[in-house]
């Protein structure tokens, strides 16, 4: 419990410092807005997304298929091979 109750001061002590304290012109928050919405950020951003894309769509059409497969009314596993049926659970 005191562990807890540490970790939860410190959390607020760095919210508070953060968005008061003043490191030069502006605070930690400010620091850090204003670095997210750079013009260098927004293309790294955009660089990510355009990187990322192909996975995604593989992680959502793997989703899909598999979701669609255990739902299926049929009671195959799909094209997935001849894995063994689960048992029911009591």
């Amino acid at each position: 419990m005191l562990r807890f109750i540490f970790w939860v001061v410190c959390v607020v002590a760095f919210v508070y410092v953060g968005a008061t304290v003043k490191l030069g012109d502006k605070t930690f928050f400010q620091h850090v807005h204003a670095i997210w919405h750079s013009p260098e950020t927004q293309d790294l951003k955009r660089g990510v997304e355009d990187t990322a894309r192909p996975a995604v769509k593989k992680l959502e059409y793997g989703a899909s298929e598999g979701y669609r497969a255990l739902t299926s009314d049929d009671g195959s596993a799909g094209s997935a091979g001849s894995a063994a049926p689960v048992p029911a659970q009591p």
